[in-house]
């Protein structure tokens, strides 16, 4: 693929939280993808061609090299992305290469997920930091799984490209103790499918 510059693995593992030995190491493992924006400096009204071609490649890309990062399937738990957009470009940008199933289905069937992929997208130049919110992979209000992995990428994006990054984590927190949204859906006599009883 011509428009990609570099790919680029984060991990990191931690064996003590807030002082206390965790359970299990907590892994958590990332991947970007640093491409040219396409739209870069001028306004595009049909995005669609460009998205069709490039997000295909770039999540079976990506999602390959972060099952080889992290283990596979068999560790992930939770799951998540994101992408920045550089100055010459807009939001819109960002948005249109992750947010289409042609990406996100290559993430979500590698790793035998039914939640929805959390994301940010943001506008931002070179060492612009990345957070990649993440949830469990299956069951979205489970809160020990609600996370965030962060770190840069010293040259990027330029301005003219947009940085892609998805992510996983092996675990939840590890002392996790803040309970899940059911248990407050049940104290407030809520239902889940309206949590604010609106």
């Amino acid at each position: 693929m011509k428009e990609l510059r570099k790919l680029v693995r984060y991990q990191e593992t931690v064996f003590i939280e807030g002082g206390k030995e965790a359970p299990e190491p907590w892994v958590q493992s990332a991947v970007a993808a640093i491409v040219k924006n396409p739209w870069a400096g001028k306004f595009v009204e049909n995005l669609r061609p460009e998205i069709l071609r490039l997000s295909p490649a770039l999540g079976e890309l990506m999602t390959a090299e972060l099952m080889d990062l992290s283990g596979g399937k068999d560790h992930v738990e939770a799951f998540g992305k994101a992408a920045i957009v550089g100055v010459d470009g807009e939001i819109e940008h960002a948005s249109g290469l992750i947010h289409t199933l042609h990406f996100g289905n290559h993430f979500r069937k590698a790793v035998e997920a039914k939640s929805y992929l959390s994301f940010t997208n943001l506008r931002g130049g070179p060492n612009t930091p990345i957070a990649v919110p993440m949830m469990d992979k299956n069951e979205p209000g489970r809160r020990s799984h609600y996370l965030t992995v962060q770190f840069s990428v010293v040259d990027a994006p330029r301005a003219d490209e947009i940085l892609l990054a998805i992510a996983v984590a092996n675990a939840g927190r590890p002392h996790h103790r803040i309970g899940d949204r059911y248990q407050d859906l049940k104290d407030l006599g809520h239902d889940v499918d309206n949590p604010a009883a609106v």
